[in-house]
């Protein structure tokens, strides 16, 4: 898989992306993550990727020009599947959207800024919008790492027991079931004894029951529908 990210602050993806499960995959072939810095696209003394708002509006805006002409040379070596653009009021992103993404070939990631895009860039270049959430950050770059690492993840050889993400909270439209390890008592908290038993059937009726009240309790809004 290939991910092309375009932001103004490269240096705040270095850190999320060149660690953990995202480094090993990476160390594996199994994702290229390219980040690509928009004021290499920008022309001017300054280098300028934003202007004023048509209209009077505070704050600026990320400017058509450099955005086009990133996507433009990027489309020009590769075809991709997904065009996203990071923006709170896009597509909210969930697994299941994460589950999708991983199955693509070729995506580019374009982080927002300041007051967002030109509207003429979400109109006619980008094939997909998302938002990881009902709020605003500064910028999309911590966005887009979120994205990248929830994919990557999933891709067949990333995490060496690839089970693990099938049982990970939203797979199944559910929150996970309480893990423990050892030791069994600790200062007197006990492990539940049906995990001690061996019993296998027994075991995972109790996990599919404790997904079931912790979704309940924590987000009773994915049971839309799920018990009917």
């Amino acid at each position: 898989m290939r991910i092309d990210i375009i932001t103004v602050l490269p240096a705040l993806l270095d850190g999320p992306l060149k660690h953990s499960i995202v480094k090993r995959a990476s160390k594996k072939g199994l994702v290229d993550i390219q980040i690509h810095d928009l004021r290499n696209f920008a022309k001017g003394k300054h280098r300028s990727v934003d202007d004023y708002a048509f209209g009077g509006d505070a704050g600026m805006v990320m400017s058509i020009g450099p955005i086009h002409r990133a996507i433009t040379h990027l489309s020009s070596l590769r075809e991709y599947d997904e065009i996203i653009y990071t923006s709170p009021d896009g597509h909210r992103f969930d697994q299941r959207e994460a589950n999708r993404l991983a199955t693509l070939e070729n995506v580019i990631i374009l982080c927002g800024h300041y007051k967002g895009v030109d509207q003429r860039i979400r109109d006619h270049l980008v094939t997909r919008e998302i938002s990881i959430g009902d709020y605003v950050l500064t910028g999309g770059e911590l966005a887009a790492a979120i994205i990248t690492d929830s994919v990557v993840r999933l891709l067949p050889g990333a995490i060496s027991d690839e089970t693990s993400a099938l049982s990970d909270s939203f797979q199944d439209g559910l929150l996970a079931p309480p893990v423990y390890t050892r030791p069994a008592e600790y200062q007197g908290w006990k492990v539940p004894d049906i995990l001690l038993s061996g019993h296998a059937a027994k075991i995972d009726q109790w996990k599919h029951e404790q997904s079931l009240d912790r979704t309940r309790k924590l987000r009773p809004d994915l049971l839309e529908g799920f018990e009917d």
